[in-house]
């Protein structure tokens, strides 16, 4: 390896679940952070739980509805604005 151009190892990092776990691995950081580890992730314990990191489903639900009501507005006014062809008569000139 060259010297002076790696990052400092640390082997013995102390990692922070959200579910208070705590465990230490290898890192280039003393300390970190996670949201969900093998103590806590569906795959690794059998169950089923619904992780919803900053209400996102609620913001794609609420994009949506105003997605819809955007659309169903948008034919309202299209068909007040633009008559269909054929409705309004032409006078001929004589």
């Amino acid at each position: 390896m060259k010297d002076n151009i790696h990052p400092q190892y640390y082997p013995k990092a102390k990692v922070h679940c959200a579910c208070g776990n705590v465990f230490t691995v290898g890192a280039t950081k003393p300390e970190m952070e996670v949201d969900i580890c093998s103590s806590c992730h569906p795959f690794y314990t059998g169950k089923e739980k619904l992780l919803d990191t900053a209400g996102r489903i609620e913001k794609f639900r609420a994009r949506k509805m105003k997605a819809e009501a955007t659309r169903s507005n948008q034919k309202m006014r299209g068909s007040l604005h633009h008559p269909q062809k054929g409705a309004a008569k032409k006078k001929k000139k004589k």
